[in-house]
């Protein structure tokens, strides 16, 4: 199937591309299908695009990447809505925020999304953990990891799974 996006153009992607959240991402309750996006032209971010609405497409990153230590603990009905018995079995993405001045991005680790890859399920899960921020400032981290791995990009870092490689027209 082919989804459009204003980002990227239309996509090619398969039933098992798509992400299903129940109850949709905070403000976009209505909006249930997304997919994991790879821009081959973009080193850092995958992007969590909205099957249903061309014009939403949120950047993520694993904290790992930037918060080797971001450790979670999810509800049990977060763990049950998912479908899993532990954090440890599913993979999660923060949602980044990105201004004008890229030194001022932040991550939202306060709502990350947490993904079961096997059952192509996923979920914004709210945490209780008054340690975590809705806006953690990253950018000096990433700019260290950059630094302390230059010759290998984020993405060959990440344990991301099921993400779409985006294929533009020019390399069809």
């Amino acid at each position: 199937m082919t989804i459009q996006t204003t980002r990227f153009g239309d996509v090619s992607i398969t039933q098992e591309d798509v992400l299903e959240f129940s109850e949709g991402l905070l403000g976009f309750g209505h909006l249930r299908s997304f997919v994991l996006l790879d821009d081959p032209n973009d080193d850092i971010f995958a992007w969590l695009q909205s099957c249903e609405n061309p014009e939403i497409a949120f950047p993520v990153l694993e904290p790992e990447l930037f918060s080797p230590d971001y450790s979670i603990e999810l509800s049990k009905s977060d763990l049950e809505a998912l479908g899993l018995t532990s954090i440890g079995d599913g993979r999660r993405f923060t949602i980044i925020t990105i201004p004008a001045d890229p030194t001022q991005m932040t991550a939202n680790l306060k709502a990350p999304i947490v993904v079961n890859a096997k059952k192509r399920i996923a979920r914004q899960c709210v945490l209780q953990d008054a340690s975590l921020a809705i806006r953690e400032p990253i950018f000096s981290r990433l700019q260290q990891r950059v630094v302390q791995n230059p010759n290998t990009s984020f993405k060959e870092q990440a344990q991301t799974i099921g993400v779409v490689r985006i294929q533009r027209e020019a390399e069809l």
